[in-house]
Protein backbone atom coordinates (compact mmCIF):
# COMPACT_ATOMS: atom_id res chain seq x y z
CA UNK A 1 0.00 0.00 0.00
CA UNK A 2 1.27 3.53 -1.01
CA UNK A 3 1.49 6.22 1.35
CA UNK A 4 -1.13 8.19 -0.56
CA UNK A 5 -3.81 5.29 -0.42
CA UNK A 6 -2.57 4.98 3.57
CA UNK A 7 -3.74 8.71 3.90
CA UNK A 8 -6.96 8.79 2.15
CA UNK A 9 -8.16 5.29 3.80
CA UNK A 10 -7.53 6.79 7.36
CA UNK A 11 -9.50 10.52 6.21
CA UNK A 12 -12.44 8.33 4.73
CA UNK A 13 -12.27 6.57 8.11
CA UNK A 14 -11.98 9.59 10.10
CA UNK A 15 -14.45 11.20 8.18
CA UNK A 16 -17.03 8.16 8.63
CA UNK A 17 -16.17 8.68 12.74
CA UNK A 18 -17.16 12.40 12.97
CA UNK A 19 -20.39 11.25 11.14
CA UNK A 20 -21.13 8.48 13.66
CA UNK A 21 -20.20 10.80 17.16
CA UNK A 22 -22.80 13.37 15.10
CA UNK A 23 -25.60 10.74 15.09
CA UNK A 24 -25.39 11.18 18.67
CA UNK A 25 -26.85 14.62 18.05
CA UNK A 26 -30.16 12.78 16.25
CA UNK A 27 -30.24 10.29 18.71
CA UNK A 28 -30.60 13.39 21.53
CA UNK A 29 -33.17 14.94 19.32
CA UNK A 30 -34.95 11.46 18.90
CA UNK A 31 -35.30 10.61 22.70
CA UNK A 32 -35.99 14.48 23.82
CA UNK A 33 -38.71 14.76 21.37
CA UNK A 34 -40.13 11.49 21.64
CA UNK A 35 -40.47 11.96 25.57
CA UNK A 36 -41.69 15.12 27.27
CA UNK A 37 -40.50 18.35 27.80
CA UNK A 38 -40.02 18.13 31.70
CA UNK A 39 -37.17 15.61 30.92
CA UNK A 40 -35.48 17.38 27.86
CA UNK A 41 -32.77 18.78 29.62
CA UNK A 42 -31.86 16.00 31.11
CA UNK A 43 -31.84 13.80 28.38
CA UNK A 44 -29.69 15.91 26.50
CA UNK A 45 -27.14 16.53 28.81
CA UNK A 46 -26.99 13.04 29.97
CA UNK A 47 -26.18 12.00 26.51
CA UNK A 48 -23.30 14.01 26.22
CA UNK A 49 -22.04 12.73 29.81
CA UNK A 50 -22.69 9.18 29.44
CA UNK A 51 -20.52 8.99 25.98
CA UNK A 52 -17.76 10.85 27.61
CA UNK A 53 -17.62 7.92 30.23
CA UNK A 54 -17.71 5.47 27.42
CA UNK A 55 -15.06 6.96 26.20
CA UNK A 56 -12.96 6.96 29.21
CA UNK A 57 -13.66 3.29 29.55
CA UNK A 58 -13.02 2.40 25.60
CA UNK A 59 -9.59 3.93 25.97
CA UNK A 60 -9.10 2.28 29.56
CA UNK A 61 -10.26 -1.26 28.81
CA UNK A 62 -13.06 -1.52 25.98
CA UNK A 63 -10.88 -1.58 22.99
CA UNK A 64 -8.46 -4.02 24.17
CA UNK A 65 -10.57 -6.35 25.31
CA UNK A 66 -12.39 -6.25 21.66
CA UNK A 67 -8.83 -5.75 19.52
CA UNK A 68 -6.78 -6.90 22.24
CA UNK A 69 -3.90 -10.05 21.44
CA UNK A 70 -3.15 -13.06 23.73
CA UNK A 71 -7.17 -13.48 23.45
CA UNK A 72 -9.21 -16.02 25.34
CA UNK A 73 -12.73 -17.33 24.91
CA UNK A 74 -14.51 -14.33 25.72
CA UNK A 75 -11.68 -11.10 25.17
CA UNK A 76 -8.20 -9.78 24.16
CA UNK A 77 -5.77 -9.04 26.92
CA UNK A 78 -3.31 -6.61 25.98
CA UNK A 79 -3.37 -2.47 24.40
CA UNK A 80 -5.42 -1.52 27.68
CA UNK A 81 -5.09 2.13 28.48
CA UNK A 82 -4.16 2.61 24.46
CA UNK A 83 -1.20 4.75 23.96
CA UNK A 84 -1.89 5.89 20.38
CA UNK A 85 1.06 3.35 18.79
CA UNK A 86 0.73 2.76 15.29
CA UNK A 87 0.30 -0.92 14.64
CA UNK A 88 2.88 -2.01 11.77
CA UNK A 89 1.08 -2.30 8.27
CA UNK A 90 -2.05 -1.13 8.80
CA UNK A 91 -4.37 -0.07 6.61
CA UNK A 92 -5.45 2.96 7.80
CA UNK A 93 -3.63 5.03 10.85
CA UNK A 94 -4.35 3.06 14.35
CA UNK A 95 -5.77 6.30 16.16
CA UNK A 96 -8.25 6.95 13.55
CA UNK A 97 -9.20 3.03 14.06
CA UNK A 98 -9.42 3.87 17.30
CA UNK A 99 -11.79 6.85 17.48
CA UNK A 100 -13.86 5.08 14.89
CA UNK A 101 -14.29 1.99 16.74
CA UNK A 102 -14.91 4.55 19.87
CA UNK A 103 -17.72 5.71 18.61
CA UNK A 104 -19.60 2.50 17.67
CA UNK A 105 -19.47 1.63 21.65
CA UNK A 106 -20.78 4.60 22.29
CA UNK A 107 -23.62 4.60 20.43
CA UNK A 108 -24.37 1.42 21.52
CA UNK A 109 -24.50 2.42 25.03
CA UNK A 110 -27.14 5.08 23.63
CA UNK A 111 -29.27 2.67 22.61
CA UNK A 112 -29.29 0.65 26.07
CA UNK A 113 -29.63 4.04 27.88
CA UNK A 114 -33.19 4.36 25.90
CA UNK A 115 -34.74 2.28 27.91
CA UNK A 116 -33.82 4.17 30.87
CA UNK A 117 -35.40 7.18 29.68
CA UNK A 118 -38.04 9.40 32.06
CA UNK A 119 -37.48 7.37 34.89
CA UNK A 120 -33.83 6.19 36.19
CA UNK A 121 -31.70 8.12 38.35
CA UNK A 122 -28.55 10.07 36.74
CA UNK A 123 -26.24 7.70 39.16
CA UNK A 124 -27.84 4.73 37.80
CA UNK A 125 -26.45 5.95 34.12
CA UNK A 126 -23.48 6.48 35.58
CA UNK A 127 -22.49 3.32 37.09
CA UNK A 128 -24.21 1.12 34.05
CA UNK A 129 -22.65 3.25 31.58
CA UNK A 130 -19.20 2.23 33.33
CA UNK A 131 -19.73 -1.31 33.63
CA UNK A 132 -21.57 -1.60 30.30
CA UNK A 133 -18.89 -0.41 28.15
CA UNK A 134 -16.15 -1.90 29.75
CA UNK A 135 -18.32 -5.90 29.45
CA UNK A 136 -21.46 -6.09 27.62
CA UNK A 137 -20.39 -4.39 24.46
CA UNK A 138 -16.76 -4.77 24.59
CA UNK A 139 -16.84 -8.64 24.79
CA UNK A 140 -19.83 -8.63 21.81
CA UNK A 141 -17.97 -7.30 19.70
CA UNK A 142 -14.97 -9.28 20.45
CA UNK A 143 -16.51 -12.21 19.24
CA UNK A 144 -17.62 -10.54 15.87
CA UNK A 145 -15.01 -8.34 14.98
CA UNK A 146 -12.28 -8.77 17.14
CA UNK A 147 -11.22 -12.64 15.88
CA UNK A 148 -13.24 -14.24 18.51
CA UNK A 149 -15.47 -17.27 17.80
CA UNK A 150 -18.23 -15.82 16.00
CA UNK A 151 -15.68 -14.59 13.83
CA UNK A 152 -14.46 -17.97 13.21
CA UNK A 153 -17.47 -19.47 12.57
CA UNK A 154 -18.17 -16.87 9.57
CA UNK A 155 -20.57 -14.51 11.63
CA UNK A 156 -21.23 -11.52 9.31
CA UNK A 157 -22.13 -8.51 10.59
CA UNK A 158 -20.46 -5.79 8.69
CA UNK A 159 -21.32 -2.41 10.81
CA UNK A 160 -22.93 -3.61 13.44
CA UNK A 161 -26.64 -5.13 13.48
CA UNK A 162 -25.95 -7.23 16.66
CA UNK A 163 -22.82 -5.89 17.86
CA UNK A 164 -24.07 -2.78 18.09
CA UNK A 165 -28.08 -2.67 18.27
CA UNK A 166 -28.97 -5.83 19.16
CA UNK A 167 -26.72 -5.45 21.94
CA UNK A 168 -27.86 -2.19 22.97
CA UNK A 169 -31.29 -3.06 22.45
CA UNK A 170 -31.00 -5.76 25.15
CA UNK A 171 -29.69 -4.00 27.49
CA UNK A 172 -32.58 -1.55 27.21
CA UNK A 173 -34.90 -4.92 27.74
CA UNK A 174 -32.88 -5.81 30.77
CA UNK A 175 -33.73 -1.60 32.17
CA UNK A 176 -37.31 -1.47 31.07
CA UNK A 177 -38.24 -4.76 33.03
CA UNK A 178 -36.34 -4.01 35.98
CA UNK A 179 -37.44 -0.29 36.14
CA UNK A 180 -40.74 -1.12 35.28
CA UNK A 181 -43.51 1.68 32.85
CA UNK A 182 -44.16 5.09 34.02
CA UNK A 183 -46.11 6.42 35.74
CA UNK A 184 -49.64 6.80 33.78
CA UNK A 185 -49.02 4.46 30.90
CA UNK A 186 -51.03 1.68 32.19
CA UNK A 187 -54.10 1.63 33.24
CA UNK A 188 -55.61 -1.07 36.33
CA UNK A 189 -56.92 -3.23 33.43
CA UNK A 190 -54.07 -3.71 31.74
CA UNK A 191 -55.03 -1.19 28.63
CA UNK A 192 -51.74 1.27 27.60
CA UNK A 193 -52.08 4.87 27.78
CA UNK A 194 -50.31 6.80 24.75
CA UNK A 195 -48.02 9.18 26.29
CA UNK A 196 -46.76 11.56 23.39
CA UNK A 197 -43.98 12.78 22.63
CA UNK A 198 -43.42 16.48 22.80
CA UNK A 199 -41.72 17.65 19.97
CA UNK A 200 -42.58 15.52 16.55
CA UNK A 201 -40.43 17.52 14.38
CA UNK A 202 -37.59 16.90 16.97
CA UNK A 203 -38.41 13.45 16.29
CA UNK A 204 -38.49 13.86 12.42
CA UNK A 205 -35.24 16.05 12.26
CA UNK A 206 -33.34 13.06 14.57
CA UNK A 207 -33.97 10.63 12.33
CA UNK A 208 -32.46 12.95 9.03
CA UNK A 209 -29.74 13.10 11.18
CA UNK A 210 -29.54 9.93 11.90
CA UNK A 211 -29.76 8.79 8.42
CA UNK A 212 -27.09 10.77 6.92
CA UNK A 213 -24.83 10.10 10.32
CA UNK A 214 -25.27 5.87 9.08
CA UNK A 215 -23.74 6.62 6.08
CA UNK A 216 -20.11 7.23 8.15
CA UNK A 217 -21.55 3.65 10.29
CA UNK A 218 -22.23 1.76 7.28
CA UNK A 219 -19.65 3.17 4.15
CA UNK A 220 -17.36 4.42 6.99
CA UNK A 221 -16.60 0.72 7.98
CA UNK A 222 -15.41 -0.19 4.30
CA UNK A 223 -12.60 1.60 5.97
CA UNK A 224 -11.35 1.71 2.56
CA UNK A 225 -11.67 3.98 -0.31
CA UNK A 226 -8.88 2.25 -3.14
CA UNK A 227 -11.82 0.45 -5.03
CA UNK A 228 -14.86 2.85 -4.58
CA UNK A 229 -16.92 0.34 -2.82
CA UNK A 230 -17.86 2.19 0.03
CA UNK A 231 -20.12 4.07 -2.62
CA UNK A 232 -21.96 0.36 -3.05
CA UNK A 233 -22.91 -0.12 0.79
CA UNK A 234 -24.05 3.85 1.03
CA UNK A 235 -26.52 2.75 -1.76
CA UNK A 236 -27.36 -0.56 -0.05
CA UNK A 237 -27.73 1.60 3.41
CA UNK A 238 -29.89 4.18 1.28
CA UNK A 239 -32.70 2.11 -0.22
CA UNK A 240 -32.87 0.36 2.81
CA UNK A 241 -33.72 3.46 4.73
CA UNK A 242 -36.06 4.52 2.18
CA UNK A 243 -38.24 1.27 1.77
CA UNK A 244 -38.11 0.89 5.59
CA UNK A 245 -40.20 4.77 5.82
CA UNK A 246 -42.40 3.92 2.94
CA UNK A 247 -43.24 0.08 4.03
CA UNK A 248 -43.91 1.48 7.71
CA UNK A 249 -46.09 4.33 6.51
CA UNK A 250 -47.87 2.19 4.27
CA UNK A 251 -48.83 -0.52 7.09
CA UNK A 252 -50.05 2.07 9.66
CA UNK A 253 -52.54 3.58 6.76
CA UNK A 254 -53.70 0.21 5.79
CA UNK A 255 -54.02 -1.23 9.56
CA UNK A 256 -55.57 2.15 11.37
CA UNK A 257 -56.61 3.95 8.84
CA UNK A 258 -54.07 6.76 9.26
CA UNK A 259 -50.73 7.18 8.24
CA UNK A 260 -48.59 7.60 11.58
CA UNK A 261 -45.71 9.54 11.45
CA UNK A 262 -43.95 7.92 14.25
CA UNK A 263 -44.07 4.74 12.76
CA UNK A 264 -43.06 5.71 9.63
CA UNK A 265 -39.85 7.06 11.42
CA UNK A 266 -39.45 4.25 13.32
CA UNK A 267 -39.58 2.53 10.22
CA UNK A 268 -37.06 4.33 8.31
CA UNK A 269 -34.31 3.73 11.38
CA UNK A 270 -35.28 0.00 11.03
CA UNK A 271 -34.21 0.15 7.76
CA UNK A 272 -31.10 1.76 8.55
CA UNK A 273 -30.75 -0.69 11.04
CA UNK A 274 -31.32 -4.02 9.77
CA UNK A 275 -29.13 -3.23 6.49
CA UNK A 276 -26.18 -2.40 9.10
CA UNK A 277 -25.08 -5.96 9.22
CA UNK A 278 -25.80 -6.97 5.46
CA UNK A 279 -24.94 -3.95 3.50
CA UNK A 280 -21.52 -4.87 2.03
CA UNK A 281 -22.99 -8.62 1.45
CA UNK A 282 -26.29 -8.17 -0.40
CA UNK A 283 -27.53 -6.82 -4.07
CA UNK A 284 -29.57 -3.77 -4.01
CA UNK A 285 -32.65 -5.50 -4.66
CA UNK A 286 -31.62 -7.44 -1.53
CA UNK A 287 -31.65 -4.13 0.49
CA UNK A 288 -34.90 -2.83 -0.75
CA UNK A 289 -36.79 -6.37 0.50
CA UNK A 290 -34.39 -6.03 3.46
CA UNK A 291 -35.90 -2.36 4.48
CA UNK A 292 -39.45 -3.17 3.54
CA UNK A 293 -39.39 -5.97 5.83
CA UNK A 294 -37.82 -4.34 8.59
CA UNK A 295 -40.59 -1.12 8.19
CA UNK A 296 -43.33 -3.66 8.51
CA UNK A 297 -41.95 -5.79 11.15
CA UNK A 298 -41.21 -2.84 13.51
CA UNK A 299 -45.25 -1.57 13.17
CA UNK A 300 -46.08 -5.00 15.12
CA UNK A 301 -42.80 -4.99 17.20
CA UNK A 302 -43.93 -1.66 18.79
CA UNK A 303 -47.18 -3.39 19.43
CA UNK A 304 -46.25 -6.51 20.69
CA UNK A 305 -44.40 -5.49 23.56
CA UNK A 306 -46.56 -2.70 24.41
CA UNK A 307 -49.50 -5.35 25.00
CA UNK A 308 -46.85 -7.01 27.36
CA UNK A 309 -46.82 -4.03 29.57
CA UNK A 310 -42.86 -3.03 28.73
CA UNK A 311 -42.85 0.43 28.39
CA UNK A 312 -40.23 1.50 25.78
CA UNK A 313 -40.28 5.19 25.34
CA UNK A 314 -38.23 5.73 22.28
CA UNK A 315 -38.92 2.45 20.74
CA UNK A 316 -35.32 0.60 21.23
CA UNK A 317 -36.52 -2.93 21.48
CA UNK A 318 -38.56 -2.85 18.09
CA UNK A 319 -36.21 -0.33 16.02
CA UNK A 320 -33.11 -1.41 17.38
CA UNK A 321 -34.01 -5.03 18.86
CA UNK A 322 -36.27 -6.80 16.28
CA UNK A 323 -34.91 -4.97 13.12
CA UNK A 324 -31.28 -5.32 14.38
CA UNK A 325 -32.24 -9.90 14.76
CA UNK A 326 -34.04 -9.30 10.98
CA UNK A 327 -31.37 -7.69 9.56
CA UNK A 328 -28.23 -10.39 11.05
CA UNK A 329 -30.59 -13.17 9.75
CA UNK A 330 -31.18 -11.70 6.30
CA UNK A 331 -27.13 -12.39 5.41
CA UNK A 332 -28.26 -16.15 6.33
CA UNK A 333 -30.98 -15.30 2.66
CA UNK A 334 -29.46 -12.75 0.93
CA UNK A 335 -25.55 -12.84 1.07
CA UNK A 336 -24.38 -13.25 -2.44
CA UNK A 337 -21.44 -15.54 -3.78
CA UNK A 338 -19.62 -12.57 -5.27
CA UNK A 339 -19.98 -10.51 -1.65
CA UNK A 340 -19.64 -13.20 0.84
CA UNK A 341 -16.25 -11.86 1.40
CA UNK A 342 -16.90 -13.26 5.16
CA UNK A 343 -18.75 -16.92 6.02
CA UNK A 344 -20.65 -17.74 3.04
CA UNK A 345 -23.60 -17.25 0.59
CA UNK A 346 -26.90 -17.01 1.91
CA UNK A 347 -29.91 -19.59 1.18
CA UNK A 348 -31.29 -17.33 -2.02
CA UNK A 349 -27.58 -17.93 -3.67
CA UNK A 350 -26.95 -21.61 -3.67
CA UNK A 351 -24.92 -21.42 0.39
CA UNK A 352 -28.30 -23.49 1.59
CA UNK A 353 -29.13 -23.21 5.45
CA UNK A 354 -25.44 -22.61 7.12
CA UNK A 355 -25.18 -19.47 6.54
CA UNK A 356 -28.54 -19.20 8.32
CA UNK A 357 -27.60 -21.43 11.30
CA UNK A 358 -24.63 -19.47 11.98
CA UNK A 359 -26.11 -15.88 11.96
CA UNK A 360 -29.14 -17.31 14.35
CA UNK A 361 -26.70 -18.84 16.54
CA UNK A 362 -24.68 -15.09 16.53
CA UNK A 363 -28.47 -13.78 16.91
CA UNK A 364 -29.09 -15.80 20.42
CA UNK A 365 -25.83 -16.37 22.19
CA UNK A 366 -24.82 -12.12 21.83
CA UNK A 367 -28.88 -11.20 22.66
CA UNK A 368 -28.78 -13.87 26.03
CA UNK A 369 -25.06 -11.94 26.71
CA UNK A 370 -26.09 -8.72 26.30
CA UNK A 371 -29.95 -9.34 28.50
CA UNK A 372 -28.60 -11.60 31.45
CA UNK A 373 -25.15 -9.13 31.93
CA UNK A 374 -27.50 -6.19 31.59
CA UNK A 375 -29.86 -7.37 33.56
CA UNK A 376 -27.76 -9.00 36.61
CA UNK A 377 -25.70 -5.34 36.56
CA UNK A 378 -29.18 -2.93 36.91
CA UNK A 379 -30.53 -5.99 39.65
CA UNK A 380 -27.65 -5.34 42.15
CA UNK A 381 -27.91 -1.47 41.09
CA UNK A 382 -31.64 -1.88 42.04
CA UNK A 383 -31.03 -3.88 45.11
CA UNK A 384 -28.49 -1.52 46.34
CA UNK A 385 -29.54 1.82 45.80
CA UNK A 386 -32.29 1.74 43.69
CA UNK A 387 -32.95 2.25 40.11
CA UNK A 388 -35.93 4.69 40.08
CA UNK A 389 -36.88 7.98 41.14
CA UNK A 390 -39.39 8.50 43.44
CA UNK A 391 -42.89 8.74 42.37
CA UNK A 392 -42.78 12.94 43.08
CA UNK A 393 -39.69 13.56 40.98
CA UNK A 394 -40.55 11.64 38.26
CA UNK A 395 -44.29 13.59 38.16
CA UNK A 396 -42.26 17.32 38.90
CA UNK A 397 -40.00 16.11 35.75
CA UNK A 398 -35.96 14.63 35.98
CA UNK A 399 -34.78 18.34 34.76
CA UNK A 400 -35.53 19.82 37.80
CA UNK A 401 -35.23 17.13 40.17
CA UNK A 402 -31.89 16.03 39.18
CA UNK A 403 -30.15 18.91 37.87
CA UNK A 404 -32.41 21.67 39.64
CA UNK A 405 -33.37 23.91 36.36
CA UNK A 406 -35.55 23.22 33.50
CA UNK A 407 -34.46 22.35 29.96
CA UNK A 408 -37.95 24.74 29.01
CA UNK A 409 -37.38 27.51 31.90
CA UNK A 410 -40.04 29.61 29.91
CA UNK A 411 -42.93 27.19 29.79
CA UNK A 412 -42.39 26.02 33.63
CA UNK A 413 -41.15 28.74 35.16
CA UNK A 414 -42.91 31.82 36.37
CA UNK A 415 -42.78 34.78 34.32
CA UNK A 416 -40.69 36.99 36.78
CA UNK A 417 -37.84 34.26 37.39
CA UNK A 418 -37.68 33.77 33.58
CA UNK A 419 -36.94 37.30 33.09
CA UNK A 420 -34.14 37.09 35.44
CA UNK A 421 -32.81 34.49 33.57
Amino acid sequence: MDNLEFLMNSLWTMIGAILVIFMLGGFILLEAGSTRMKNAGHIAGKTIFTFGISSLVFWAVGYGFIFGGDANFFVGMSDFFYSGAQIPDAAVQTTVFFVFQLAFAGISLTIALGGFAERAKLSVYLIFSVIFSAIVYPVIAHWIWGGGWLAEHGKQDFAGSTVVHLTGAMAAFAATILLKPRIGKYNADGSANPIFGHNQVYTALSVLILWVGWFGFNAGSTVSVADGFFGFVALNTNLAAAAGAVSALLISWVVLGKSDITTMLNGALAGLVAITASCAFVDTWGAVVIGLVAGILVFYSVRFFENRKIDDPIFALSVHGTAGVWGTLSNGLFATKELATVGQPGLFYGGGFHQLGVQALGVVTCALFAFVVSFVILYVIKKVSGLRVTEEEEIMGLDISEHGTYGYPEVFLPKDETKSM
